[in-house]
């Protein structure tokens, strides 16, 4: 593999010195780009470009084409886990994610098994090796997967949720059988993480979406635990380098102490707590990633400017902050928004 001549986020990630504050975007490939719907259009639906290593690292490279962006993300989505596992996943226009098998029943978790990704994944494989040959270099290459709850969540729910009423009376009424379902999802998200690690993938993230939805003792046990197991059994090296990796809860600002020390080498924060506050509270432990509003990126262009100045004032100087959203873009930001944010990141935060 050859040597990457754009570092920063790495660097960044293991708090090392950087010339400008680094950036990447969660959702940076997507639907407010009109040649991502060009070809999600062509592939016919969102799994069928998923499916296709070839579109799938067409749409990864599109954002680096227009955006001075200083990582790629793999194109996937955290649900290829459960669709690989037998739950049948599709997509329903205007309701999102569905399952047509969900798990309604203790025999259907009992008798789930865990994921072999050579097996069972192999497009997302040859996906990261196609997108690291493609990128030469570039910059490196995120891969990420749902956490355990997050996608025990979809699983029983079937879909979305807003109150998530049938994982949580799962989880108050029998907790050992919702333990048994993320013990399975644990071990299936280590293994498809080090398989992206395998691939090629330099940087992992864990997406935890719905953590923030649990109590301070209910999100430690069967969100935090699981989260902490799957960081123990990653590989931590490849290519003669550390492989970062990231803890993402959304609405995960109550446990930033617990997070951190997770062993996990960044947190990611939502737009919801002050970064400069987060730092104080966790000192040098790990890096930060965030924590802009996305709903700024629809703002003016002076906005946009304006609140990526005032994160970054807040972060202070020194090295081990990622500029990120809070959370992904929305499909009707304008794209030049997206070029003012890098360029206004990079141009500010020059040593």
């Amino acid at each position: 593999m050859r040597a990457l001549r754009n570092d920063r986020v790495l660097r960044a990630l293991m708090r090392q010195p950087v010339d400008v504050t680094p950036i990447w975007l969660m959702r940076q490939a997507g639907r407010y780009l009109p040649e991502y719907r060009a070809v999600r259009q062509a592939a016919g639906d969102f799994m069928s470009l998923c499916r296709n290593p070839e579109r799938a690292c067409e749409v990864t490279l599109q954002p680096l084409a227009r955006f001075d962006l200083d990582a790629a993300i793999l194109f996937s989505d955290i649900l290829t886990i459960p669709d690989a596992l037998g739950l049948g996943l599709y997509f329903e226009e205007g309701e999102g994610p569905r399952f047509r098998k969900p798990l309604r029943s203790s025999a259907d978790i009992e008798k789930l098994g865990v994921l072999d990704t050579a097996r069972d994944l192999p497009y997302v494989v040859e996906a990261v090796r196609l997108i690291r040959r493609e990128l030469n270099g570039a910059v490196p290459l995120i891969g990420f997967s749902g956490s355990p709850w997050t996608l025990a969540t979809y699983m029983i729910e079937g879909g979305s949720s807003r109150d998530f009423v049938r994982t949580k009376q799962l989880l108050y009424s029998d907790p050992q059988l919702l333990h048994l379902l993320l013990d399975k999802l644990a071990v299936s998200v280590t293994d498809y993480l080090n398989a992206q690690i395998a691939a090629g993938a330099q940087v992992v993230q864990i997406f935890d979406t719905w953590g923030g939805a649990l109590s301070a003792a209910a999100y430690r046990e069967f969100s935090l635990d699981y989260m902490t197991r799957i960081l123990a059994g990653l590989t931590r090296e490849a290519e003669g380098r550390v492989v970062p990796t990231i803890v993402f809860t959304k609405g995960g600002s109550p446990w930033l102490d617990a997070i951190a020390s997770s062993g996990c080498d960044a947190v990611g924060l939502d737009w919801c707590m002050d970064i400069g506050q987060a730092r104080e509270q966790i000192g040098t432990r790990v890096a930060l990633q965030g924590n802009l509003d996305p709903a700024v990126l629809r703002a003016p262009a002076t906005v946009v400017v304006a609140e990526a100045s005032r994160i970054l004032r807040a972060f202070g100087t020194g090295s081990g902050h990622v500029f990120n959203l809070g959370h992904g873009i929305s499909p009707d930001v304008p794209p030049d928004r997206v070029a003012a944010l890098v360029e206004a990141v990079h141009s500010m935060s020059v040593k």
